[in-house]
């Protein structure tokens, strides 16, 4: 069952629906005015209208007093039992879901390097401007505690490269508590590099600049492609020192520390429950299952014989759902370990990611995985591997017949993948309906761009862009992907079959097929070394690129003037195949 994941990792998960997305054909500034895109993870479809009402959110609706905020942690507390034990020292805990944990405050001075208008007043009710106070570089890097805070870092374990690691924990983040804002949403607050916790083991609790700019930069990227992921709302930049050996060398530099104010519904994790089963606090573990699934599994009743199963099951789909999202977009997560997989099935723990340039299967992102365990192609075979060990835990609370009925369910992963896969894929390439050779012609075009080690965004958006008149002619003028695809031998083949592909589909325009490939591949992702050239210069205090790139890559659909100025949607600058990311932030 594995071996296929791989054979045919891009080219073949039934999910419900993929966010549908409103494009302008051009964006020639920056203004507000020039929105068109603001997909959500959780909605399936938004009009036009909802983008442009998020962006229009009355002022006089909003905060603009830091102290009326209010976040609420009485929820958590009341459902579980709190660590006996305070203070932030590390140790072994036990007999808990969290610890009470109190950041520590940054000493140096701090400075705002971004904010997210969209998470600061569309989610978090507050006017933006209040992100220009020293309040809220206060509240938002743990120097000073939001009304109702009672913070805690959350005990977890995981599987980390394949073998059980024991406790992990929140090593360096803190949550806030839980924010229900105007529209009746619930979002868990955290803070990410705020000090050390029970849970920090040698660590120092500390993040950087360079870790905290890819954090910010790919959560909002990834939640602007539609794919489900927490939110960021800023990130603050001190002047205090931060040792990092970044690549494990032995050459440990000073940094600077960072910290970022980050949102999700849910930070609870595959690893939130596999440590409880491993140590055998079975009660606990049917505690915190059944407030998942009171909290964020609504349709299931808690009344439901077979509850656990169905949990497990919608975790198993959207699980599929989530990976086949990822390869769709060209996304590697890194390090896909238990303890960052969310059991809410939304991307989590920005680390070592990448988005593959040139087409490759074996990309990997991440220096520090040198067995590839994680690369790109192996993503939906570490997805079942997580799963396993889901039911492993799930096992003390599962009958025995509920367990071998979670084993078929689990075996039907590989074809909800595939299926996903396939619907994705052939929602890039335009097609509609379902021929025979769909499958064929998908695999086809891969095979090629990992041959010619064309550029993988760049190949389907210039697809997108190009018409069918063009590609009768071979006119790929200031294409500079789809003229290295043609390379191949085989390309005239290809486009043979698709040319008729498409000249089969009725009623479907050119102009059509287009806008809809269009809304589908992006023109700009977060690549490696748009990344780097922002962290830079927010290392020496230029914050402009962090802010030029979190701007566009809010609207990845839309061609901007700016970012072809930048030179992101260009063939990447040789530089960037030097560039190196590891597990060190």
């Amino acid at each position: 069952m594995q071996s296929s994941y791989k054979v045919l990792a891009f080219a073949l998960v039934a999910a419900s629906s993929f966010t549908s997305v409103h494009v302008l054909e051009f964006c020639r500034s920056t203004d507000s005015d020039c929105h068109s895109h603001d997909s959500t993870a959780s909605d399936n479809q938004l009009s036009l209208h909802t983008v442009k009402s998020r962006w229009n959110i009355s002022v006089s609706n909003l905060l603009k007093d830091l102290d009326q905020f209010r976040v609420s942690c009485k929820k958590l507390i009341e459902a579980f039992l709190i660590d006996e034990v305070d203070g932030n020292f590390a140790r072994s805990v036990k007999n808990c879901i969290f610890s009470r944990s109190i950041p520590t405050p940054l000493k140096g001075r701090l400075r705002l390097a971004a904010a997210s208008k969209d998470v600061i007043e569309g989610i978090l009710d507050l006017d933006v401007a209040v992100t220009q106070s020293d309040d809220f570089l206060h509240y938002a890097s743990g120097g000073r505690l939001l009304s109702g805070s009672v913070p805690l870092a959350h005990r977890y374990g995981g599987h980390q490269f394949g073998y059980w690691a024991g406790q992990l924990g929140d090593g360096r983040a803190h949550s806030l508590g839980q924010y229900t804002n105007r529209r009746g949403e619930v979002w868990e607050l955290q803070l990410k590099g705020s000090g050390k916790t029970p849970y920090s083991r040698s660590g120092d609790g500390r993040a950087v600049i360079r870790s905290s700019v890819r954090e910010f930069l790919c959560s909002e990227a990834m939640h602007f492609l539609g794919i489900p992921t927490s939110r960021a709302a800023s990130i603050i930049v001190s002047d205090d020192p931060v040792k990092r050996d970044q690549f494990y060398n032995g050459n440990v530099k000073t940094e600077r520390g960072a910290v970022v104010l980050r949102l999700a519904k849910s930070w609870f994790r595959i690893g939130s429950l596999e440590i409880l089963a491993q140590s055998g606090e079975i009660n606990l573990l049917r505690k915190l299952v059944d407030f998942v699934i009171d909290e964020y599994f609504f349709s299931i009743s808690q009344d439901d014989p077979d509850k656990y199963l169905v949990f497990y099951s919608t975790v198993v789909n959207e699980t599929a759902h989530l990976i086949a999202r990822w390869m769709s977009v060209g996304f590697a997560h890194g390090v896909c370990n238990t303890d960052n997989f969310s059991l809410l099935s939304i991307t989590i723990d920005y680390g070592p990611f990448g988005f593959m340039e040139s087409y490759n299967p074996n990309f990997v992102p991440n220096t520090s995985d040198d067995e590839g365990r994680y690369s790109i192609g192996a993503q939906a075979n570490v997805g079942l591997f997580n799963l396993e060990k889901l039911l492993l835990a799930l096992s003390p609370v599962l009958s025995t017949n509920q367990q071998k009925e979670a084993k078929i369910i689990l075996k039907g992963y590989g074809d909800i993948y595939q299926m996903r896969i396939h619907q994705l894929f052939k929602a890039k390439l335009g097609l509609l309906g379902e021929e025979e050779d769909d499958a064929y012609l998908i695999a086809f075009l891969l095979k090629m761009m990992e041959d010619t080690q064309t550029d993988f965004t760049m190949t389907f958006r210039q697809l997108s862009e190009v018409s069918a008149r063009q590609l009768h002619n071979r006119n790929f003028t200031q294409m500079w992907a789809f003229e290295d695809l043609s390379s191949h031998k085989l390309f005239s083949d290809w486009l043979s079959m698709y040319l008729l592909r498409l000249n089969r589909q009725q009623n479907d325009s050119d102009l059509d097929r287009q806008h809809r490939m269009k809304n589908i591949n992006p023109r700009y992702v977060l690549r490696n070394w748009m990344a780097e050239s922002a962290i830079r210069k927010a290392e020496v205090n230029d914050f402009s690129e962090v802010e030029l790139l979190h701007h566009i890559l809010s609207f990845p659909f839309v061609t901007q003037e700016t970012a072809e100025e930048a030179g992101y949607a260009a063939r990447p600058p040789l530089w960037a195949k030097r560039l190196k990311v590891s597990c060190s932030s």
